[in-house]
């Protein structure tokens, strides 16, 4: 293939994160409308609760798929024009999602969707990693993190006011906006310059050496396991967390739409803070001590929240959980983009953390099932053991040193 010459209208750093920040926000807000929908969803198609949470899962195991295909050719073909193409996969089958007749159509355009969400946080935070400066490179992927929490509170908002009147359908179809915005900022852009660089001066690599490069040393091989451990830990208590939370809420303390809606929102400010917060202190002190600091805080409030029986102090204690539990989402891009090489950036970021939403897909499921067997606050009570395997992996498999533009084999 002939080299990639550098394109005028490149990448630049407020380009770049407009167009992160929105895919990632697509993200979010179909995941979302999606918990919200399930009730409306379950009774026009008959469906059990397992098979309403299978839904979730089945998009989410798309995502891994596709998160493992895109990355892949974003690191051969372009980071802008794989996005692209994963941006017109996800519309096409969110659209036919308004159409289903049943269970297994709809499970199938759900998974197809999922696929073409799979390249989002991926190729974003690589897009980011490569169009802003190193030192400010935590902070920029607590940017794009933040996306999602955008897609979520507009989710939030717009469901209660729209559902009742445009139905579950109609709401696949709201679904697609964020995607055509999306996809219009995207037709603006053009490559980084230093993914340009990259594959003008290297020669192309196939997808197995791609992914060697994730175990080419045992120090690399170690951070490899400690980054997937954290993923999966990150998705599961968050998606076990916020899919399910409007139904407890409504089911055990008679939340309307509306409440469960404000109380969502609420969490998500929170959220939102958080990865603010840990992109800021990531720049001034080591990230692996904010890390732990941060999993610390999710065991303690995990603990805390599943206690409460007061609504009131649940809207309040849910804002501090969600501020350790999905605050350290802001550090994951940044940590992928440090550890690995250009030209197998967006591989190791779609695969280790897609495989780390393949196993968060089960946090709904086990939920559930656990939520049926035993109660609810028992569920929520063992999700702050997942957060003691996330300390175990920062201390003991994660790099400790900060790279500004180095990678992990470059640093030792």
């Amino acid at each position: 293939m002939p080299a990639i010459t550098p394109i005028k209208n490149h990448a630049t750093p407020g380009k770049a994160m407009l167009a992160s920040v929105t895919g990632y926000a697509m993200d979010g807000f179909d995941l979302l409308i999606l918990g919200f929908m399930l009730p409306a969803i379950s009774i026009e198609l008959g469906l059990s609760s397992s098979a309403a949470g299978s839904l979730v899962t089945w998009t989410l195991i798309g995502a891994v798929l596709g998160g493992v295909i895109f990355g892949h050719l974003s690191d051969r073909f372009g980071r802008i024009r794989v996005l692209t193409i994963t941006i017109l996969m996800f519309s096409l089958f969110t659209g036919l999602c308004a159409l289903a007749q049943g269970y297994w159509d709809l499970l199938a355009y759900r998974t197809l969707a999922g696929i073409g969400l799979g390249g989002e946080f991926g190729i974003g935070m690589a897009l980011i990693a490569e169009a802003w400066p190193a030192e400010k490179r935590n902070r920029a992927s607590a940017y794009v993190g933040m996306g999602w929490q955008l897609g979520v509170l507009a989710a939030a908002f717009l469901t209660p006011l729209l559902l009742t009147h445009i139905g579950w359908r109609g709401m696949f179809l709201v679904g697609l906006l964020p995607a055509m915005a999306s996809f219009l900022i995207r037709r603006t852009l053009g490559e980084p310059e230093e993914f340009v660089r990259q594959q003008n001066s290297s020669q192309q690599l196939s997808f197995t050496q791609r992914v060697k490069l994730l175990f080419k040393d045992r120090a690399t091989s170690k951070a490899s396991i400690g980054i997937f451990i954290l993923c999966s830990v990150q998705n599961f208590g968050y998606y076990g967390l916020m899919i399910w939370m409007p139904t407890y809420l409504a089911k055990n303390f008679g939340f309307s739409l509306t409440k469960s809606g404000l109380w969502t929102a609420v969490t998500v400010l929170g959220m939102t803070l958080g990865i603010w917060l840990f992109g800021v202190l990531a720049d001034r002190f080591a990230r692996w001590k904010i890390f732990i600091v941060y999993q610390i805080g999710a065991v303690v409030m995990v603990v805390v929240y599943a206690q409460l029986s007061d609504p009131m102090w649940m809207l309040f204690a849910g804002a501090l959980m969600g501020l350790f539990v999905n605050g350290m989402i802001g550090g994951y891009g940044a940590l992928i983009s440090d550890t690995y090489p250009v030209q197998a950036r967006a591989t190791a970021q779609n695969i280790l953390f897609n495989l780390g939403r393949g196993v968060g897909g089960l946090g709904p499921l086990v939920i559930g099932a656990l939520v049926t067997q035993v109660s609810f606050t028992a569920a929520i009570s063992l999700l702050a053991a997942i957060y003691l395997l996330d300390i175990y992996a920062t201390l003991f498999l994660l790099p400790k040193k900060q790279s500004n533009g180095d990678t992990l084999g470059a640093i030792g």
